[in-house]
């Protein structure tokens, strides 16, 4: 782990420095002035976002949310369109364009509308905990994000300065649960990046304000099936019998644990999310359940695990899945089993754009008086959007949202001095981009 960040502070020392102005520039006080004097608007609009509920699957209640977005992109003069997402089982993105006549750079700004929280939650709403915290579903995952994204624009309109930017903004609504295909799902974002210069995520990374991302694991499904000879439990062992498939899973996933090569990888994790064994199974993709019948007596038939494998680089997720199916592959007498991966999110790797943009962004927020921002630890953020787009721009980071603790639980808790805090460090770095500073 510290062989990463050691790295990046190597990168970092040599990447090639530019001048950064050593206090705000006029336009940039007036920038900050105009999102002190509209937070009062800004706190309004993130109740309201967060009182609509907008779990994934609740596809009109991410519609709702995306039309309450839409309206304040269009007040900005930015194109605004919805994609169906009833090709991918979902309910769609929010697509909004602005195109500056003196645009030198393009940029691709992410947020998303889903939420964890579907309308069968017992937490539904905003509620003030004191002058600083507020609790409510997504108010920091990531409701509090695209408000402070919106807030950040409105003030580079407010100064002229929104006419120096080719800005696409790209907010899905199945981030948290994504739709398939998913490269249907992830079309929107892919195009969006693959004709940008930069990326900018608005997700809360790791909830700490002093922090940004500049990589983030991948996160891919994993599925073993286990197959053995089903007989009386009395002849468990017995040369045509074998150990049946319970055991057989077991082996496995204690090979996984045991491996040396694969929990001595840095930065990579594999974890087991369901089991079921037993005479006969039957699994729903669609609710996430595997249900089984067996009894005590009897040598267990099938058996199903499903889990996750989160990797820093599509170099070692390929090597981990190797070595897991060679795991795989060993069997025990008298079964089979099997292994498959799922494409999931790929990983964003610590790029020098990436690096340099950090840079970039923590000059500004030491501009600001809001002190130094370093790279969030991989290990302490999941998977996210930006991750198919880190891969066609130049430079991206993520993690310019709201601060907060307790994500997806019913105690999300955002801390609302992050909203006009992180919407002024967002202005004025697209600015100084805007502006030619790379």
């Amino acid at each position: 782990m510290k062989k990463l960040f050691c790295c990046m502070a190597i990168m970092l020392a040599m990447l090639p420095t530019q001048a950064v102005t050593a206090v705000l520039s006029d336009t940039e006080k007036r920038m900050v002035e105009f999102i002190d004097a509209t937070n009062p608007a800004a706190l309004e609009l993130l109740v309201d976002s967060v009182n609509i509920n907008s779990g994934t699957m609740n596809l009109a209640g991410v519609r709702e949310v995306g039309e309450l977005f839409g309206t304040e992109f269009a007040a900005l003069e930015f194109e605004v369109e919805w994609l169906d997402g009833s090709g991918f089982e979902r309910a769609g993105h929010l697509l909004a364009r602005y195109r500056g006549n003196e645009a030198q750079v393009k940029v691709l700004l992410i947020g998303h509308l889903d939420t964890v929280f579907e309308p069968d939650s017992p937490f539904q709403t905003f509620t003030r905990v004191d002058d600083d915290n507020a609790t409510g579903p997504g108010i920091a995952d990531m409701k509090g994000g695209n408000v402070i994204m919106l807030r950040a624009l409105a003030a580079l309109r407010e100064v002229g300065a929104l006419e120096q930017l080719d800005v696409t903004v790209v907010l899905t609504g199945d981030e948290e649960l994504s739709g398939s295909p998913l490269a249907l799902s992830k079309q929107a974002l892919v195009e969006a990046a693959t004709d940008a210069d930069i990326a900018i995520g608005f997700e809360n990374g790791d909830g700490d304000y002093r922090t940004a991302n500049v990589a983030r694991r991948g996160s891919s499904g994993w599925t073993l099936e286990t197959t053995g000879t089903p007989a009386h439990s009395s002849q468990v062992f017995r040369e045509d019998i074998g150990s049946g498939a319970i055991y057989e899973a077991a082996r496995i996933l204690h090979g996984f644990h045991e491996d040396d090569t694969l929990r001595g990888e840095q930065f990579l994790t594999f974890n087991p999310g369901r089991i079921a064994g037993g005479t006969t199974l039957h699994n729903n993709d669609a609710d996430n359940t595997t249900s089984a019948f067996g009894k005590n007596n009897v040598v267990a038939e099938s058996a199903r695990v499903e889990g996750d494998i989160r990797a820093l680089s599509a170099e070692q997720l390929a090597r981990a899945q190797a070595r897991m199916a060679a795991i795989v592959a060993d069997n025990l007498p008298g079964t089979r089993a099997g292994i498959s991966f799922d494409e999931g999110y790929p990983p964003m790797a610590p790029g020098a754009g990436n690096l340099r943009l950090l840079t970039l962004f923590s000059q500004v927020s030491e501009d600001l008086g809001f002190g130094e921002v370093t790279a969030v630890n991989p290990l302490r953020a999941g998977a996210a959007d930006i991750s198919f787009a880190a891969d066609h721009v130049e430079m991206a980071i993520d993690g310019l949202g709201m601060s907060g603790t307790e994500g997806h639980t019913v105690d999300e808790t955002g801390y609302l001095p992050a909203l006009p805090l992180q919407a002024k460090r967002a202005a004025v770095l697209l600015h100084r981009l805007a502006g030619g500073q790379r």
